[in-house]
């Protein structure tokens, strides 16, 4: 699970190298995205795979909206950080990552088409 210190640390190089304001807006709302993927019901996972947790985790951040600026860079950058630490990485042209991460925080893409979407986008990370 990555903490909320790291999230904030990225954030904060993110916005240094492609600009914007820096900030936490709400970090409850921060909380709540980075739980979300690891929730359970009676001691079972809710999400159960890797895709799952990286639909919930770009998703909670997206809609949460927990930093001043960035909210789309770091839901993006933390969602493949969910997808490299089983050995996936997204494959897939700028342009259908940038719609991609559009369509979410318009609230164009449900929870399953959003993971269906990671899902057929995902490969094995060659490095593992």
């Amino acid at each position: 699970m990555i903490s909320i210190e790291q999230v904030i640390k990225i954030h904060e190089i993110l916005i240094d190298k492609f600009g914007g304001a820096k900030g936490l807006r709400d970090l409850a709302l921060l909380e709540s995205a980075l739980s979300r993927p690891y929730q359970t019901f009676g001691g079972i996972e809710l999400h159960e795979n890797q895709f799952q947790k990286a639909a919930a985790i770009i998703q909670s951040l997206l809609i949460n909206h927990p930093f001043i600026d960035g909210n789309k860079r770091i839901g993006f950058v933390v969602m493949r950080l969910i997808l490299l630490e089983k050995g996936w990485e997204i494959n897939a042209t700028q342009e259908e990552k940038y719609l991609f991460v559009i369509n979410i925080a318009s609230g164009k893409m449900e929870f399953n088409e959003i993971s269906d979407w990671i899902k057929s986008k995902a490969i094995r990370n060659s490095n593992q």
